[in-house]
């Protein structure tokens, strides 16, 4: 019996059906916009796609959520936020590489995603859901839209190294 009420108070943390929805609607939110930038990175071959963006996502949304369940103040959660930006800037300095033989530098879009990605998951998190949304869509349509505009770029700048111009600009 006292076995049994100790681990029914381990799971009284979310006392009430409108917390337990609270809870999933965040936690969902935060998977659902990772995922969406995770597939759009993903299709095009960034070293972290999907389940990367999902993830951290999910992570921001948890690391801001449980000391608000917890009951901490507003002004106090902005130590919370240092220690997810310190952390994403850590998965995102691993995503950027310096080639040697070029003078070119990759993976800097992908640690900015990974970044932003972290700011909509505080978003949805914090129950700033509208936010987390209207963020992940300006996001995409960095992402998507001047996808073309770059592959155009590149193409004109290897035309005038003297590379033959592509028939296809993607």
């Amino acid at each position: 019996m006292q076995g049994w009420m100790a681990v029914q108070g381990e799971f009284s943390d979310l006392g009430n059906a409108a917390d337990i929805a609270r809870l999933c609607v965040r936690l969902t939110v935060a998977v659902a916009l990772g995922a969406m930038l995770g597939y759009e990175r993903e299709s095009v071959g960034a070293s972290a796609g999907l389940r990367t963006h999902m993830l951290v996502s999910l992570g921001s949304a948890l690391f801001v959520l449980i000391p608000l369940q917890a009951g901490m103040q507003l002004h106090d959660l902005s130590r919370v936020l240092q220690g997810i930006t310190a952390g994403v800037g850590f998965l995102g300095a691993g995503a950027i590489l310096k080639s040697q033989s070029e003078n070119q530098i990759t993976g800097l879009t992908t640690a900015a995603g990974l970044f932003l990605t972290a700011a909509i998951g505080v978003a949805a998190g914090m129950g700033r859901e509208t936010t987390a949304i209207v963020s992940a869509l300006f996001a995409l349509a960095i992402l998507s839209l001047l996808k073309f505009k770059t592959r155009r770029a590149r193409a004109k700048r290897q035309y005038q190294e003297g590379d033959d111009l592509p028939t296809q600009l993607d």
